[in-house]
């Protein structure tokens, strides 16, 4: 492959900037200085004014292969990652067959070792009988197993206390959970119906509560500090739920927290105009809610940033509320709606490339990705901070051809992104080519 030099580019990573440049070699970044001859290299590239950032590793997604490809795929769904700065990621089991078992997880690693267009790696799913599969992980290959806690269908959902218990006591990889208590929200909705007024999804919030989420979420933290468990929680969207989790630092903690691009981007303020099309589980909810996670990203109570990118047809949305899936094509314009809370003042550039970046890399152990040092993967991408990018349904590259943010301007562009040292999408389209995304390797810590 041909060298690459980036000269001028103003390198966010690990709390500062420095306009430097930086020469890729061999898939991986040679090296960063302040001024690189350039007269070696086959490719330069003048950066000057934009941002450098690690690629962004989402630990959160749904790219619905196998089974249910009508929605998205391996291919279409890491495509649309890469055009929005996402070179890494790390793929759910709710497809069709689940992925309970190590033949099913082998199945999808050889998919993506064909189609992705990023990084790659893949959860194991919790079922009440499959503690044996569990034990049988290796560390150092999977990113984890998710236990869906009370809002799951089929064979993923876990309510069995004698087989939770199993799952936090002999896990030995990270558990990530979705935490939604089933009881409750089956309360909530009883209590909506008995008004014989027509639902809508402005009941969304109120049947998927603040009190359903918390707990669930309370009862994973008490399994986890029982049983000394790594434990993630996934998408937390209230302000409820924060006081059970440590600020500070993401190093040392052993039980994490996650918060997800549209609960910090919408509120149930936009239900109004977006109708089915921001329907997720967990529930859009308050602007205090809202609020409170964006104030818990400074804290570092929220240690992660993610999409949980879930892709549905339009057709499958656009019928009544109660019939309309949850969830949202996200991985296209995640990292575009950190710029602008960037552009807003709600967080720093620094603060996004930690949680987006760094924290992912340090929570789940990811080797050599997540940071822009010497000898790492160059998992890159370019930034142009004073250019705009206007979101449309048109201009999107999901498999499903349409995004929750349509007619939305946001104040950033995504110019270039590196996957392993190659160029993977230019500003305008993708450039795939067949093995160029690895499958992610951990430290097993």
């Amino acid at each position: 492959m041909n060298d690459t030099l980036i000269k001028n580019a103003i390198i966010i990573n690990e709390g500062e900037q420095r306009e430097v440049d930086l020469r890729i070699k061999d898939q991986r970044i040679d090296l960063i200085a302040a001024d690189i001859d350039p007269r070696s290299t086959d490719t330069v590239i003048n950066a000057k004014e934009c941002w450098l950032l690690p690629g962004m590793i989402d630990d959160q997604v749904h790219f619905r292969e196998p089974g249910l490809t009508h929605k998205g795929s391996i291919a279409t769904e890491s495509r649309a990652a890469v055009a929005g700065g996402i070179t890494s990621y790390m793929e759910m089991p709710n497809v069709n067959p689940s992925t309970t078992n190590a033949a099913a997880l082998e199945n999808k690693y050889n998919i993506a070792a064909q189609n992705s267009a990023a990084n790659y790696a893949f959860y194991l799913g919790a079922t009440e009988d499959n503690l044996d599969d569990i034990k049988a992980l290796d560390p150092t290959k999977t990113c984890g197993v998710k236990v869906f806690m009370g809002a799951s269908t089929g064979n993923l959902l876990v309510e069995n206390p004698t087989a939770l218990e199993g799952i936090f006591r002999e896990s030995p990889v990270l558990i990530v959970t979705h935490c939604e208590s089933g009881p409750v929200i089956a309360n909530n909705l009883k209590r909506v119906q008995d008004t014989r007024r027509k639902i809508t999804i402005h009941d969304h919030p109120i049947i998927r509560d603040d009190e359903a989420c918390l707990a669930s979420s309370s009862y994973a933290v008490e399994l986890a500090k029982k049983y000394q468990s790594k434990l993630h929680v996934l998408h937390i969207t209230t302000e409820k739920e924060l006081s059970l989790f440590q600020s500070g630092p993401v190093q040392g903690k052993k039980i994490t927290a996650e918060a997800c691009v549209h609960h910090l981007w919408f509120s149930a303020e936009d239900y109004e105009t977006r109708g089915n099309l921001i329907k997720c589980n967990p529930a859009i909810k308050t602007l205090q809610d809202r609020n409170a996670l964006l104030n818990a990203l400074k804290t570092g109570q929220i240690d992660i940033i993610a999409t949980d990118h879930a892709p549905h047809t339009l057709t499958e949305k656009l019928v009544n509320y109660s019939n309309a899936p949850a969830g949202l094509p996200l991985v296209q314009h995640a990292l575009l709606t950190l710029l602008e809370h960037v552009n807003l003042g709600r967080m720093s550039i620094e603060q996004v490339v930690e949680k987006v970046c760094h924290n992912p890399a340090i929570r789940y152990g990811v080797l050599d990705r997540g940071f822009i040092r010497e000898g790492y993967f160059a998992d890159l991408v370019l930034v142009d901070p004073k250019k705009s990018t206007l979101v449309s349904h048109a201009n999107s590259l999901y498999h499903c051809e349409w995004t929750p943010f349509d007619g939305l301007e946001f104040s950033g562009q995504i110019k270039s992104t590196w996957v392993n040292g190659h160029l993977v999408y230019d500003g305008t389209q993708t450039l795939v080519q067949e093995g160029i995304a690895k499958p992610l390797a951990f430290s097993g810590l």
